[in-house]
């Protein structure tokens, strides 16, 4: 009953107050916190220092030019980013299509054709018996023809709305794209930059037992000291020479990630990155907000409340399938035959109107089966938006922790590597005056040799950190051309 009324409505408003069947859009309510549980360190850090980086480019709060431009190449020329500006493309291109679908279409067509009878057959023979008979013919026919879908129920209004938000998740997936691409390439470089300090301790590490074998040897050879003090420290600088390799497969592979983020082979800017440089400190990052900000923040969260909305629209697009479609053509032309010569003449003028109905009457099962697959599938993107939120928040949360126990870690591991320098000379030096054995000194450059690694660990992870923080947040500058879009 419900249906025929709603069918009645909408036959007599006609095209002037079209109806548009299936539900209408409401943006999800998520529950998030007022404040992100770290956000306290995170803003009493920030305090301490009285300045933070810039979102929009924040890159270059690391204070590191190589970096800058490493980045600034990465967001030209890399092949991830340029296939989600292509997707971009395609989204574009069927929200064309959408728009199109709404407007009437024409078509121009015209043809020319010769024949010949041959007097063999027998309609020739018959034709043939005729006077004048003309073996050659002429036919000529132009006409323009004009077709419109009639989209009273809406149905063709849901597909551009789906078509609009799938275009808009598009746009905002190429600034979620590009954030990725910035932060992976940050992430590499400060990891590369870990990497060539942690092999610069261990090869001063490696210099520092290599002179104290010099030393051991010339007391050896002197019945000064022990074989078993030779073999001691033999051992522990084959030790101190085994995590060389390691550290350099770990710099090589590094340097390879990064030639692909750029978009070039493996190799390409190997004698560049090389090239040691300090591990750049993480910057200082100003307060961002609550985690209600992420939802129009984060391009990834853009992207998945964008699908959720095409997915509503297609339930419309399925409830539509309900109600008859209706369509006006029409055709005006003129055609002639033979040879008389008389197109575009009164006598040869065509024209035709049809009214079309297409209406899937008995098939409603199959529609309600599309109908309920429509809301599936809105469903489960609803869960996903919800899911997306909840990681964005669980990444701002990790991030933030990461960053300000890993920058105290470091701190406590600098005080550390003091003493252990300070200890490390001490015992060398009360080893040479025989107050101490050869074993104490051994155990004093492993400490210190651990320490130091652990610290640049530490130093290193807080750095990167900071970018996966910078990321979680969604950046800055990458946000404009999807927010502009959404907004639209």
């Amino acid at each position: 009953m419900l249906f025929k009324r709603t069918l009645i409505m909408c036959a007599v408003a006609g095209v002037s107050t079209a109806c548009t069947v299936g539900p209408d859009y409401t943006r999800p309510e998520t529950h998030l916190p007022e404040r992100y549980l770290g956000q306290a360190a995170v803003e009493q850090r920030y305090a301490n220092a009285g300045t933070g980086a810039d979102f929009s480019k924040w890159w270059e709060g690391f204070g590191d030019p190589q970096l800058n431009r490493l980045v600034t190449l990465a967001l030209e020329q890399n092949l991830d980013l340029a296939q989600a500006s292509a997707r971009a493309t395609q989204a574009r291109a069927g929200l064309g299509a959408a728009n199109a679908a709404l407007l009437p279409s024409g078509a121009v067509s015209a043809q020319a054709a010769r024949a010949y009878s041959s007097v063999e057959t027998p309609l020739g023979q018959v034709l043939n018996a005729q006077p004048n008979f003309d073996r050659y013919g002429n036919a000529y026919e132009a006409s323009l023809g004009v077709g419109w879908e009639l989209d009273i129920f809406g149905g063709l209004r849901r597909e551009r709305e789906a078509a609009i938000a799938e275009y808009q998740a598009s746009a905002a997936g190429v600034a979620a794209t590009r954030l990725t691409v910035a932060a992976q390439t940050a992430d590499i470089y400060i990891s590369m930059r870990g990497l060539q300090t942690r092999l610069d301790i261990a090869r001063s590490q490696v210099r520092t037992q290599q002179e104290l074998l010099a030393t051991i040897n010339l007391l050896y050879g002197k019945g000064l000291a022990a074989e078993l003090q030779v073999r001691q420290v033999e051992g522990a600088l084959a030790q101190v020479k085994a995590a060389v390799p390691a550290l350099e497969a770990g710099l090589e592979a590094a340097m390879n990630a990064m030639d692909v983020m750029l978009g070039t082979p493996p190799g390409t800017h190997r004698e560049e990155l090389a090239t040691v440089r300090p591990l750049p400190a993480a910057p200082q990052i100003a307060p961002a907000g609550s985690p209600g900000d992420l939802l129009r923040r984060r391009p990834d969260l853009i992207v998945a409340e964008r699908r959720l909305a095409a997915s509503n629209a297609r339930i419309g697009i399925a409830v539509s399938e309900y109600y008859p479609k209706l369509s006006l053509s029409g055709l005006i032309g003129s055609a002639t035959s033979l040879s008389s010569g008389h197109l575009f003449t009164g006598g040869a003028s065509q024209s035709a109107a049809v009214l079309g109905l297409r209406w899937r009457l008995f098939d409603f099962g199959r529609i309600n089966a599309q109908i309920a697959q429509a809301k599936g599938q809105e469903a489960e993107a609803l869960a996903a938006y919800r899911l997306a939120a909840l990681r964005a928040t669980e990444d701002v949360e990790n991030a933030m922790s990461n960053l300000v126990k890993r920058e105290d870690q470091a701190g406590i591991l600098a005080h550390g590597v003091d003493s252990l320098r300070l200890a490390r000379k001490s015992s060398f030096a009360a080893y040479q005056k025989g107050v101490v054995s050869l074993i104490e000194v051994l155990q004093a450059d492993d400490k210190l040799l651990q320490a130091s690694d652990m610290r640049t660990q530490a130093q290193t992870e807080s750095t990167r950190a900071a970018v996966a923080l910078f990321k979680a947040l969604g950046g800055g500058g990458q946000l404009q051309d999807a927010e502009a879009v959404v907004s639209r």
